[in-house]
């Protein structure tokens, strides 16, 4: 029982350590930031004389207090990743139409650009060796065009949201295949490696957010010390301008891909024939979309074989 016991104290740990290491920074900061309001490192010390002249209980008591601090702000934090993360992907509310709109629009500006030096740069590099520059331009743009939606009228007001949003409907205009339905039977059919793939890189997404969270709220400690507002501002600045965007890359690369391998076993575990040919995969693919939606009655197409 022991070594029980030990064993689940260590899983424990490893776990609280990964879900609590950015609030313990945050409330560490916090504490500098009190401190340096006051007399400096003198005043921790009082704080530590302090709990040293009590006894093992109320040193239990207040190590308790600090975990339930800790433990909390980062359940909080945990719970609004997805809101936020569903802000940053720019799904506003109604009353922010306007700004909306306006993001949409150059949104599209970016995009007609971008498919206009993409062809541009195919016409030139047509009918010879393109340059190290032109190559480079030309993985620049194509980089942009996978990450953002084909279409205009799918097009988001930020770039995470186009990010996530050419990863939902790519697999629709490739194979028929609407992700928000068909995800999660796939999720179930898929190996255990591309789950924990999959698992790993949407945790770096809302590690990122979580980090935006942290740098905004690090904010409220400015009255306590002037330099908590700037490096609020600047962690949250960082996370949603340069990291969320990339771990967003990752994990729709991750989604689509997983479209790519394995759309194949989904159709076999779910009886359906497969497509001939890329010219009827569409339609199949809509027609096991809407399958799934609404059911069917007809007695095609028919079944295979099962597994």
């Amino acid at each position: 029982m022991g070594a029980f016991w030990g064993a689940v104290a260590g899983k424990l740990a490893d776990r609280w350590a990964g879900i609590a290491a950015p609030a313990v920074v945050f409330w560490a900061g916090g504490i500098l930031a009190w401190a340096f309001a006051g007399s400096g490192w003198s005043r921790l010390s009082r704080i530590t004389d302090w709990l040293d002249g009590k006894n093992v209980a109320a040193q239990i008591a207040a190590l308790l207090g600090v975990l339930v601090v800790v433990a909390v702000s980062a359940i909080v934090v945990q719970r609004l990743t997805t809101p936020v993360l569903r802000l940053l992907e720019g799904y506003w509310p109604h009353w922010l139409r306007g700004l909306t709109n306006r993001r949409r629009r150059r949104a599209l500006q970016r995009k007609t650009a971008d498919d206009k030096a993409w062809q541009q740069l195919q016409r030139d590099t047509d009918q010879k060796e393109p340059t190290a520059q032109q190559r480079a331009e030309l993985a620049r743009l194509e980089h942009r065009r996978c990450h953002r939606p084909i279409h205009d009228n799918e097009l988001l007001p930020t770039r995470v949201g186009n990010i996530l949003r050419a990863a939902e409907t790519r697999p629709y205009h490739r194979y028929g295949l609407d992700a928000v339905t068909v995800w999660p039977r796939l999720w179930l059919v898929l190996p255990d490696l591309a789950r924990q793939e999959l698992t790993t890189a949407r945790g770096s997404v809302d590690a990122a957010v979580a980090t935006a969270i942290w740098g905004m709220a690090f904010v409220a400690f400015t009255p306590l010390a002037w330099w908590a507002a700037p490096v609020g501002i600047v962690v949250a600045t960082a996370a949603v301008v340069w990291w969320v965007p990339a771990q967003a890359e990752v994990f729709a690369d991750l989604a689509e891909s997983a479209f790519d391998l394995y759309r194949a076993t989904l159709y076999q575990h779910l009886r359906w024939p497969l497509p001939g040919n890329p010219a009827d995969e569409c339609q199949t693919g809509s027609e096991l979309t809407r399958y799934l939606v609404r059911g069917s009655h007809k007695p095609h197409p028919e079944f295979t074989v099962p597994l």
